[in-house]
């Protein structure tokens, strides 16, 4: 695939007002969370909830991507048509994630590096065989005593751009995602320290490994302080924190910024994001990117609750989904409100 493939879907997924949707838990995280709600963690009760999902009617108006997990993107719905089919029909580009997850970083204690670089060139050629268009990989970048090192963030680093490369090689635009997690006492502006320098470093070897700027999405947390600081910003302060973050760090050439949520509840992270846009139509000048979301926990997690396993639930369900995809949308245009979710 030549670049300006790469940019066009790019593009289309963030340059469109829409969001990306993440439904690529691993099978382990996925058990974890049916367990708590007494689903049964068995292959057909995945399959059944990811079929909810993207069955859901109209999620195309406002979700351009999803992320996609390995044993989902071979799965079909009931009636046989499979999951990628379902997707293209419904005018959403297909994703999926690649890595391995998040194992401990020999020499740096209490630290990560994600892992799955090995025979990653084959298996993105099969996914993109199939019908994937993009891909996303996850690096955590932990705050503590004397943490993160810079042999953290450097070697994470490099993976998500090693990474990159072999996507763009296969034609699939990477979603790259180095996430500063929230868990910690930390502030805000420790959080904005720790983010500004990951993404600082991160770009320094996306260009060392080549990666075209232009056809890959960057998927970063917002600015915020740890979940046991004593004091938490307001949803302005934390927008306002986060954009001068990203001003600073995030070259033009990239098309476009879709947040994680990392933990944070459906109605927050679609205030947050609300404020960046509302800050962004006051400023001075257009933003140099799209900025947009690709939420997981904070687009499901309501539709999983009423679920809860229950075909006959399953209407409920998808109403709440898509209220909170269609919430997120709204963010984007800075027109979201609490009033939205009362109705």
């Amino acid at each position: 695939m030549n670049d300006q493939a790469l940019i066009d879907i790019a593009r289309t997924l963030v340059g469109t007002g829409k969001g990306l949707l993440a439904i690529d838990e691993s099978t382990m995280t996925c058990d974890k969370r049916f367990a708590k709600l007494g689903i049964p963690q068995t292959v057909a009760a995945r399959r059944a909830y990811r079929e909810l999902i993207i069955s859901t009617a109209g999620l195309g108006e406002d979700i351009s991507g999803v992320i996609l997990y390995d044993e989902t993107i071979h799965q079909d719905k009931e009636d046989g048509t499979s999951f990628l089919e379902s997707l293209m029909d419904a005018g959403i580009v297909a994703g999926i994630k690649v890595d391995m997850g998040a194992k401990a970083l020999a020499g740096h204690r209490g630290e990560k590096v994600t892992e799955g670089l090995d025979g990653l060139r084959d298996r993105l050629d099969n996914y993109f065989l199939m019908g994937a268009r993009f891909a996303k990989w996850r690096a955590v970048i932990a705050i503590g005593n004397y943490r993160p090192s810079r042999g953290c963030i450097e070697a994470n680093a490099h993976a998500l751009a090693r990474y990159a490369a072999l996507c763009q090689e296969a034609g699939l635009v990477p979603v790259v995602e180095p996430e500063v997690l929230m868990d910690g006492d930390h502030t805000l502006e420790r959080c904005s320290e720790v983010t500004g320098l990951s993404l600082q470093i991160v770009f320094e070897q996306l260009r060392s490994q080549g990666v075209l700027l232009e056809g890959m999405i960057l998927k970063p947390n917002m600015v915020l302080p740890g979940l046991s600081c004593p004091h938490q910003e307001s949803v302005d302060e934390v927008a306002a924190a986060t954009m001068k973050c990203l001003l600073e760090v995030v070259p033009a050439a990239v098309p476009g910024i879709a947040f994680l949520s990392g933990g944070q509840s459906g109605e927050l992270a679609s205030a947050r994001l609300n404020a960046m846009h509302v800050e962004a139509k006051t400023g001075t000048s257009p933003l140099p990117w799209a900025l947009t979301f690709s939420f997981g926990r904070a687009i499901q997690q309501p539709a999983l609750g009423i679920w809860g396993g229950e075909e006959s639930h399953r209407g409920a369900a998808q109403e709440a989904l898509r209220h909170r995809a269609h919430c997120n949308r709204a963010a984007l245009r800075g027109e979201y409100t609490v009033e939205m979710e009362r109705n």
